[in-house]
């Protein structure tokens, strides 16, 4: 959303009084802030794996900081395909946190994540504390950050394979598993230009199978998921373009069909290379 156009008639408005303010020491920033986006994308990547089975998605989250660090926000997505954990066609996050500077360029984020299926089956929901250390260094920005799902049902083994999941035969229902995802990003900004350089690199570790509802958050048990692309930004607005991929093969992932398929049919791959594009609006 932009005011930028309200803001312009409001300053016209005020030109005297803007010019005397000038001398008056300044206001101090919020004590609460509020911001949002909106992003529409070709494809919904969770950690690699596309959760709109590889067609278009549609987000948006908000989120609300006090200056003492601590935030509260949501964010929600379309869902197809695998994505649907229970049934679900969207997925709404719940994030809660707190941000310590522990230096001009280094920020520790502590927080967690609930997951949820609104419209899915029972068992879907699951949590995942998160810890996440950023620094900077004139144009460039690392974060290196990790995730962990305690044991939990909504993530555990409850299907040995995809053929027990279509046929609805439990292999050990009830089954509770964790999960561990690793990650590291990279930003570099282009100098006297609104383009950015961006790289991702993530481990993930959980279950070697299918949960109760025929989906998982680490299907394989063990895969890299990596990302290289490029944001360009015009006043709110940010266009990202990037290469996504896993190292899952279709080899490997053949135990796990047909849910883990495009069109959830048995065929085509929903973790291989693809090129992703999003435009993102903020405000």
């Amino acid at each position: 959303m932009n005011f930028r156009p309200a803001a312009v008639a409001v300053a016209c408005a005020t030109l005297p009084i803007a010019a005397h303010a000038q001398s008056l020491p300044a206001a101090p920033p919020p004590a609460i802030t509020v911001s949002g986006l909106a992003t529409i994308a070709s494809d919904y990547r969770f950690r690699g794996v596309s959760q709109s089975d590889g067609d278009m998605a549609v987000q948006g989250g908000m989120t609300v900081a006090h200056e003492s660090g601590a935030y509260i926000g949501l964010w929600a997505s379309n869902l197809a395909g695998w994505g649907t954990f229970g049934g679900a066609n969207i997925e709404l996050d719940l994030i809660g946190g707190y941000k310590a500077r522990l230096a001009d360029d280094a920020v520790l984020d502590v927080g967690l994540t609930w997951y949820l299926y609104p419209g899915g089956a029972d068992k879907t929901d699951f949590a995942e504390p998160y810890v996440k250390l950023t620094g900077t260094a004139g144009p460039a920005t690392l974060i290196a950050g990790a995730a962990y799902a305690p044991p939990q049902q909504a993530i555990g083994k409850w299907y040995a394979t995809g053929a027990d999941a279509a046929a609805g035969i439990y292999t050990n229902p009830g089954a509770r598993h964790d999960n561990l995802y690793l990650w590291g990003d990279g930003a570099l900004a282009v100098a006297g230009t609104p383009i950015t350089a961006k790289a991702h690199l993530g481990h993930s570790r959980g279950q070697d199978g299918l949960g109760p509802n025929a989906t998982a958050v680490a299907p394989t048990g063990a895969y890299w998921d990596w990302s290289l692309g490029v944001d360009t930004t015009w006043r709110n607005l940010t266009l990202g373009v990037g290469y996504v991929g896993t190292d899952i093969s279709s080899r490997d992932a053949r135990y796990l069909r047909p849910g883990f398929s495009r069109g959830q049919d048995g065929t085509g791959t929903i973790a291989g290379d693809t090129l992703l594009v999003a435009l993102t609006a903020a405000f």
